[in-house]
Parts: structure tokens; C-alpha cells; sequence
């Protein structure tokens, strides 16, 4: 037996761009689920997810919400592993769905959750015109850097497999 070959060493397999970019986005927009949920509904105390309804009924959707996070969270980090042990994840696509992920999640939040279905707005008592500004503007800016990770990864995909 040549001890220089090791038995037990997994050929590398084709990076798999595609799904690396949608387990990353999975992961990206529950990070930002989070950090709603953790900064503006419970440090800040400026919403709930639905401020429809009684104050109970606010914090049983805070708990929904959260519920459904911490799971998108799980599941993502649990289909990164199965990325990385089976040697397909591709870096560049990943970080280019994290943020697309992260902007999907704050533009749906800004544009459906507080504009057309007004399940809450961000803040309370307040005009809230600077502050969707500020969240839709943040939620498009992160948007676009994933767009643009995405862009340079296809190029970058595309010239290591060109002859």
C-alpha cells in the first residue's frame, strides 16, 4: 500500500454556482429577517410583524416571524454543509446570494410588508417618509451588491472553464 495516496480523500467535484447562490440567498434573507426581528421589533420596540391587532397579537407574529427565521436559517446552513462535503460550493456565487438575499428580504419587507399589505409600518408617531427612504435605499443597495458579485462570478466562472 503506497502511503503517499490517501484512501479516504473525495475527488473534487464541479462547483455548482447556481445552487451555491440559492443556498447563500436562503441564508442572506434570513440573516435579515433576523436582524429586523432582533434591532426594530425587539431592541428598538418600533413594530411587531403585525400591528393590526392587539399588542398579544404583535408579539405571537414576532414569534412567527422568528419561528420562520430561525428555520430558513437551519435549512441554509445545514444545505452550506452539504455544499462544502460535497466539494460544489462555489465562493463567489455564495457571497452574490447572500446579498441578493439580504436586499430581496428588506425590499419585500419595505414594498409589500409596510406599503401594500400594511402588515406595520417601520416606526410609529413619526413621518415615516425618511425611514422607508432609508430602508428601501438600504435594501436596493445590497440588492445591487449582490447583483454585481453575481455578474463578476459568472465572468469569473466563465473564464476558468473557457479553453
Amino acid at each position: 500500500m503506497n502511503s503517499s495516496v490517501n484512501q479516504h480523500s473525495v475527488p473534487r467535484a464541479e462547483p455548482a454556482p447556481r445552487r451555491s447562490m440559492a443556498v447563500c440567498g436562503l441564508i442572506g434573507a434570513a440573516v435579515m429577517a433576523a436582524v429586523d426581528e432582533i434591532v426594530f421589533h425587539q431592541i428598538l420596540g418600533w413594530h411587531h410583524f403585525y400591528d393590526r391587532s392587539t399588542s398579544s397579537m404583535g408579539l405571537t407574529s414576532d414569534g412567527l416571524l422568528h419561528t420562520a427565521e430561525l428555520l430558513a436559517l437551519i435549512a441554509g446552513f445545514f444545505l452550506y454543509a452539504d455544499l462544502r462535503r460535497s466539494r460544489t460550493l462555489a465562493p463567489a456565487p455564495g457571497w452574490a446570494g447572500f446579498f441578493l438575499g439580504l436586499g430581496a428580504f428588506q425590499l419585500f419587507d419595505g414594498i409589500v410588508d409596510h406599503k401594500l399589505l400594511r402588515l406595520h409600518q417601520i416606526r410609529y408617531g413619526v413621518d415615516v417618509t425618511p425611514y422607508d427612504v432609508a430602508w428601501n435605499l438600504a435594501g436596493l443597495t445590497l440588492l445591487l451588491i449582490g447583483l454585481v458579485l453575481g455578474i463578476r462570478a459568472g465572468r469569473l466562472g466563465r473564464a476558468r472553464s473557457a479553453p
